[in-house]
């Protein structure tokens, strides 16, 4: 098993008399995406931020690295790479020209033309900041991070704005940095990318942890029904092998079942026995999405009434 590249033993932070977290624990291993979930107001930023060093704590044992991020230390801040939302790079400088600076503040940085083909900027490498489209510049933020050849990398909403085409570009370079080895702490709320990136998932909700797993089995969501949805002449007699859990949800049937593939085979048969089409024919389990909003609704009505 990877030794802990992070670990959050009953943390706790309060602002006055509110309570932003309430004795959380969790670990990250080394080589591992984790993702920080959770609903504004969860306590998320506040302990991704303990984590950076940003913020103190006021109870709790936080260790990144083997170090304790309150204590400033220079070995820790040589070992990490922060991406935050948004960055404020000088917009006159060229993408080299940014990225050298910033490699200049370590001891020991990766070589700048591996930083900028890791991160997919070598066309642009002569480009001003000002001259990149927002995707562009996302790509360098992850350029400025590695420039110091981290071992944990953090990225918050890492492609907040991107279309699809430079989303899915920009999850491909966070593969390919778990790939060097990284440590990469995730917090998004793009559930899409969270499935795709994410090893491990930690959910917290009024500042405690409320679900822990990974983003396929999270919750139990591995074993959950299948739905399976249809479209067929509203005078037409289903097979008696699933019917009964059949529901009508507008022009669209339901059939809710635990085993998707015998139902598909009864259904199918019959379609072709009445030489029916099954239009909009799909067959899904409950998204990480759905799992999320049904895990931080739990726990937010558990909140209320405590």
């Amino acid at each position: 098993m990877a030794p802990n590249a992070v670990e959050v033993h009953d943390l706790r932070k309060s602002y006055g008399p509110v309570e932003a977290v309430r004795g959380i624990s969790f670990t990250v291993a080394e080589g591992e995406v984790f993702a920080l979930l959770g609903p504004n107001g969860a306590g998320k930023t506040t302990t991704v931020e303990i984590l950076e060093g940003f913020r103190r704590r006021d109870g709790g044992r936080v260790s990144v690295l083997g170090f304790d991020p309150a204590t400033g230390d220079r070995r820790l801040k040589e070992q990490m790479g922060i991406v935050l939302q948004t960055s404020g790079v000088d917009p006159y400088l060229t993408v080299d020209e940014t990225v050298e600076m910033f490699r200049g503040y370590y001891p020991k940085p990766r070589p700048l033309d591996e930083v900028i083909d890791l991160v997919g900027l070598r066309d642009k490498r002569d480009s001003r900041v000002t001259k990149l489209s927002g995707g562009q510049r996302r790509r360098l933020d992850v350029a400025i991070a590695l420039a110091g050849d981290p071992r944990v990398l953090f990225l918050d909403e890492p492609t907040t704005g991107f279309d699809p085409g430079a989303r899915r570009n920009a999850w491909d370079v966070i593969k390919g940095l778990k790939d060097l080895g990284k440590t990469i702490f995730l917090t998004s709320h793009s559930m899409d990318e969270v499935q795709f990136l994410a090893d491990r998932v930690v959910i917290i909700s009024a500042g405690r942890v409320v679900a822990e797993g990974a983003p396929d089995t999270l919750a139990g969501r591995e074993k959950a029904a299948a739905m399976i949805r249809f479209r067929v002449p509203a005078d037409a007699n289903l097979p008696a092998a699933i019917s009964f859990e059949m529901k009508s949800e507008g022009d669209f049937v339901e059939v809710q079942t635990q085993d998707p593939t015998r139902a598909l085979y009864e259904l199918t048969s019959w379609a072709v026995q009445q030489n029916l089409s099954l239009d909009g024919l799909e067959v899904t389990r409950p998204s990480l999405e759905d799992v999320y909003l049904q895990i931080t609704e739990q726990a937010g009505a558990a909140g209320t009434q405590a």
